[in-house]
């Protein structure tokens, strides 16, 4: 029976030094996005921009809500950090999942809210957001791209051992 060992390659190190970096900034990114550009004024902007029936009553849970989500997301980010110290499979998973779903930020937060932010702070309002999910794009192929071509997390390598 063989015991399968992962190894260090030459890309493991700089793979762990990336994600730990992108975490710390994606994490600011998100709490700078989730607590100071995003507030229940903002929200019910966005809503009245697009045609939300009542957004005064309907905009202050639904900033809750959208707080909760960025507070987990930076949680998550910053889970990623460990990774200067842990080649742990599961928080190569943990990195990957946050990253590929904060990844379709773009997607899923209505244009509204870009141009609310936008008209209220200009860059500034859409900057953290940019750079977390257009961030998190990158990172997220460049993640897939080392398990493609290491078949194994972190770029490490398989060594067999009887």
């Amino acid at each position: 029976m063989s015991v399968e060992q992962l190894v260090p390659t030459a890309a493991t190190r700089k793979l762990q030094i990336l994600v730990a970096i992108c975490s710390l900034v994606f994490a600011a990114g998100s709490a700078l996005h989730n607590f100071a550009v995003v507030d229940t004024q903002l929200i019910e902007e966005m809503m009245r921009m697009a045609g939300g029936a009542n957004p005064e009553a309907a905009a202050p849970g639904f900033t809750t809500g959208f707080r909760v989500i960025g507070t987990v997301y930076v949680i998550g980010n910053a889970l990623g950090v460990l990774a200067l110290w842990s080649r742990a499979r599961l928080l190569w998973w943990l990195v990957l999942a946050v990253n590929a779903t904060q990844a379709l930020g773009f997607a899923v937060i209505p244009g509204e809210m870009w141009t609310g932010a936008s008209d209220r702070y200009g860059v500034a309002g859409v900057l953290p957001s940019v750079i977390t999910d257009g961030g998190a794009v990158i990172l997220t192929l460049v993640l897939l791209a080392a398990l493609v071509k290491y078949r194994t997390v972190w770029a490490q390598r398989r060594l067999e051992r009887a």
